[in-house]
């Protein structure tokens, strides 16, 4: 089994390394975690488990065990065929040990050894994600801290609405990445159950023991209906494999086309560093932010991985398997979209000014001067706005900034909108300090007081929070790790056992 994984963008390229630290002679250190890998783990757990029963006696026992050990060394040699197929594999077993010890399949079927692959090449596949929305998470958290109170615009329908700051802005992603590795970790549980021992679909005449075969290979425990482990399962729990990964790639997505909309700016205010973008063979003013690109496809790609599985699942009588195993493929997209973003991450430059010249230019701090006129000045709201909205037009129409707008020019049109509300006679009831306070971006961003807005101090409440839930979110990986290495180190150390007839009674 794969120890744990240490955080970083070299996580995933080195988990065979890794591996080396809980294998064993059985199956040698370079050895890859393929079909025939998993294969040899249910060849040991199954040996194990028809002695433990007394399906075979325990000297037949040691022969198995011999034969399914000297298979894993010879197919760990360079060049060897290393096949996941049963068929394949047990006439390799049979040239060992006699016909006798395909004894060891005995309760089991090609279906149910299936089954139970698919589901450990997926439980794999989840904790690599898990593993890569927490590196994300933490790279998304760094740029937050790097300026959290800084300015920028947030838009609504593709339009300036209201200054926030970058924390805000950086910690909202960061909060939907957190559902994502909930989602992740519920997934996790789903998986993490074994079909194995099901035979075709409805058990045999053995006294196969399904939850000792669980134990063997660290599930959590055996689906308990075998029709339903064989043959239903996996097309339903595939659905929420891939429908968790599409979630997350419509968030990443998302920021993408923000970070790609810079692009179009003048003057963005999020961009990619000098030195880490694309150039044109002809145009020379332009630098293509090709990793954005690169980023988009890979989402682009677990979304059509994920369509893939749902058209391969619909409509399939039980017993097909016409979708393969593209679940744990979607999943090992989304991985591989996260590391490329995590990548990215690290290019971005955020420019603080550029982003407050961007607030500054347009009007998006008209909703806090009707909120101050109506907090402070007893105006009705719908006033307030009204005039904001008329202070609005005048400023766009003669080219003025809001730091720009005449205060006179301010007392006039208040005067003009409360008369069409029917309030006459009432004066501006704001100094033109506080007038101009009002219409500051950081004078709006200050004012905010609801959970989870972009004032600072909720700001530095929310980054905290986030990096203690990806704190826990690593503890929850590195103990499901360590079952599961615990778990291969057991099924080891039973298997030896069985082999050398030292079994406990």
């Amino acid at each position: 089994m794969i120890a744990p994984i240490r955080p970083g963008k070299a996580g995933f390229c080195a988990a065979l390394t890794i591996a080396m630290l809980t294998s064993t002679s059985l199956q040698a250190q370079d050895a890859p975690q393929d079909s025939f890998y998993w294969l040899s783990e249910m060849n040991k757990a199954s040996t194990v488990m028809v002695v433990e029963t007394g399906i075979v006696p325990a000297d037949l026992g040691v022969t198995i065990a011999d034969a399914v050990a000297q298979v894993i060394e010879d197919q760990s040699v360079e060049g060897a065929a290393r096949s996941g197929d049963y068929l394949q594999v047990e006439p390799l077993l049979i040239e060992i040990g006699g016909p006798d010890v395909t004894r060891m399949h005995s309760g089991r079927s090609r279906q149910d050894i299936g089954s139970t692959s698919e589901r450990l090449f997926q439980r794999e596949a989840v904790l690599q994600l898990l593993q890569a929305l927490i590196d994300t998470r933490t790279a998304l958290l760094t740029l937050a801290e790097t300026n959290p109170d800084a300015i920028v615009p947030a838009y609504t329908v593709g339009v300036q609405a209201q200054p926030i700051t970058l924390g805000h802005y950086i910690t909202g992603y960061v909060q939907a990445l957190d559902r994502a590795a909930e989602r992740v970790k519920v997934l996790y549980d789903e998986v993490n159950m074994s079909p194995l021992g099901s035979a075709a679909l409805g058990t045999s005449s053995f006294p196969v023991d399904r939850e000792r075969l669980a134990e063997l290979l660290g599930f959590g425990g055996a689906l308990e209906n075998s029709f339903d482990a064989n043959q239903l399962s996996r097309i339903d729990t595939g659905g929420v494999a891939v429908g968790v990964a599409n979630s997350m790639a419509l968030t990443v997505g998302t920021l993408l086309s923000d970070i790609e909309a810079q692009y179009r700016f003048t003057s963005p205010w999020l961009i990619l560093k000098d030195g880490t973008t694309g150039s044109s063979s002809i145009m020379p003013q332009k630098r293509n932010p090709n990793s954005v690109n690169t980023v988009r496809g890979n989402a682009s790609a677990v979304l059509a991985k994920s369509t893939g599985f749902y058209f391969g699942a619909h409509n399939l009588p039980h017993g097909l398997r016409d979708q393969g195993n593209s679940a744990t493929e979607t999943l090992e997209a989304a991985t591989k979209m996260l590391a490329s973003l995590e990548s990215l991450l690290g290019d971005l430059e955020f420019r603080e000014a550029v982003a407050l010249a961007e607030v500054n230019a347009d009007y998006s701090t008209s909703t806090e001067l009707a909120d101050v006129l109506q907090r402070e000045a007893d105006v009705p709201f719908r006033v307030g706005h009204h005039f904001a909205s008329m202070l609005v037009t005048y400023g766009r129409a003669n080219a003025l900034k809001p730091a720009d707008l005449p205060f006179a020019e301010a007392e006039k049109i208040f005067a003009e909108a409360a008369a069409e509300y029917d309030l006459a006679d009432i004066a501006f009831p704001l100094t033109e300090e506080r007038f101009r306070e009002a219409l500051s971006p950081q004078g709006m961003v200050n004012a905010s007081l609801g959970l989870g807005g972009p004032q600072p101090a909720e700001v530095a409440r929310m980054i905290a929070g986030q990096h203690a839930t990806i704190e826990g979110d690593t503890a929850w990986l590195a103990g499901e790790r360590k079952e599961l290495a615990d778990a291969a180190t057991a099924l080891n150390e039973a298997f030896e056992g069985i082999r050398t007839g030292t079994a406990a009674k």
